[in-house]
């Protein structure tokens, strides 16, 4: 996958053209075997001015863009009236400046309906006192249905002490809302937690995790301590410092909980006078959470941890042909990195504008 990211990024050759009966072909559609994790590139315009464009996306172990026959709103990949302002398990969430509301659409999922997608409202946002409820962190989701499992909670995790939660599904949904008290959340991302089915934010600095339910305000913390940290030379410990550092909670398939700090750094150059924040450096702590540890590791076995403005997710490797194992891979709006976990000096990344960083999960593909 590493060797493959850098011609990603640079689109230095025309890309392909396939649509989605080649992917049969290639084994990604066989009914007993899932598409990879890949990443939503953009869509292409059929004719100049078209509504609807053609999805381009990147499976995370093939080196080719693919142009789908699935045919998207380009204000989706735009954000023209729709923003998009988060994702979770294939489903986008976006807001209308003119309708002032969100919704859930599988638009830009490859494994959804390319005939019939579909389009969730959710009930009308309430903000709660002394909070504010324009600006998202992220949206997380407890299943990949929220259109027909009555049980399935989204939550938004707002830039500040509100987090919402809503069940789609039901007959009379409605928002549950609840003010962070402690300020080390405020800024951090919420993931769901299948194991222990509860909605997980790290605290700042990632020393406190906290957990939430979406039935009452009784939250659960739980302190951690950082072991087995690797001994840095002084000038790469000014040099993480001096970083911008965020922190990230992933469950992997078997339910083993990682802590991600994502350390990025401004970069000298400027595009368009734009600031442009850099990956300098990742690590990756297992959590015990019985001991209250956070144990750094640079070996997480067979998995491939996915990092961006979706919800985490990580997949075992060997599940995917030619998908290394022990790597991340982070992508922003204006960056994306490949990281082998085992040697984090080889740190394969590249620079282009994605207009939606979003890493879709695995999935089968719709019957249409």
């Amino acid at each position: 996958m590493s060797q493959l990211l850098l011609r990603r990024l640079c689109f230095s050759k025309p890309a392909s053209v396939r649509s989605s009966s080649l992917l049969l072909s290639k084994g990604f559609s066989s009914p007993s075997l899932q598409n990879p994790p890949c990443v939503v590139i953009g869509a292409r315009r059929r004719r100049a001015y078209d509504d609807f464009g053609s999805l381009i996306i990147f499976y995370a172990n093939d080196d080719d863009e693919i142009y789908l026959d699935k045919k998207v709103p380009m204000e989706l990949i735009y954000n023209y009236a729709t923003v998009t302002i988060g994702a979770s398990h294939g489903w986008v969430a976006t807001y209308n400046k003119d309708e002032r509301f969100l919704r859930l659409r599988d638009d830009l999922n490859p494994n959804a309906s390319y005939a019939n997608p579909k389009s969730i409202p959710l009930p009308p946002l309430v903000t709660l006192p002394h909070c504010q409820t324009r600006i998202v962190t992220n949206v997380s989701m407890s299943s990949s249905s929220p259109d027909d499992d009555e049980d399935c909670v989204v939550a938004v995790k707002f830039l500040g002490p509100q987090l919402s939660f809503c069940r789609p599904a039901r007959s009379h949904p409605e928002w549950t809302n609840i003010r962070i008290r402690n300020p080390c959340f405020f800024s951090s991302r919420v993931m769901f937690s299948k194991k222990d089915n509860m909605f997980r934010i790290p605290g700042s600095g990632g020393h406190l995790m906290g957990s939430w339910t979406h039935k009452h305000d009784n939250p659960k913390f739980q302190s951690l301590r950082f072991r087995n940290l690797p001994k840095l030379t002084k000038t790469k410990r000014e040099l993480l410092d001096s970083c911008s550092t965020s922190e990230h909670l992933v469950e992997s398939p078997d339910g083993e909980t990682f802590l991600v700090k994502w350390y990025r750094k401004t970069a000298p150059e400027k595009k368009d006078g734009k600031v442009r924040l850099k990956t300098t450096a990742v690590m990756v702590f297992k959590v015990d959470e019985e001991g209250g540890n956070a144990v750094y590791t640079r070996d997480i076995g067979d998995l491939y941890i996915f990092l961006s403005k979706s919800e985490p997710f990580c997949v075992h490797a060997s599940s995917f042909p030619d998908l290394c194992s022990n790597r991340i891979e982070l992508m922003d709006f204006d960056e994306s990195v490949v990281v082998d976990l085992a040697d984090d000096s080889s740190m394969i990344a590249g620079n282009a504008h994605f207009w939606t960083p979003y890493h879709i999960p695995p999935g089968f593909e719709a019957l249409d």
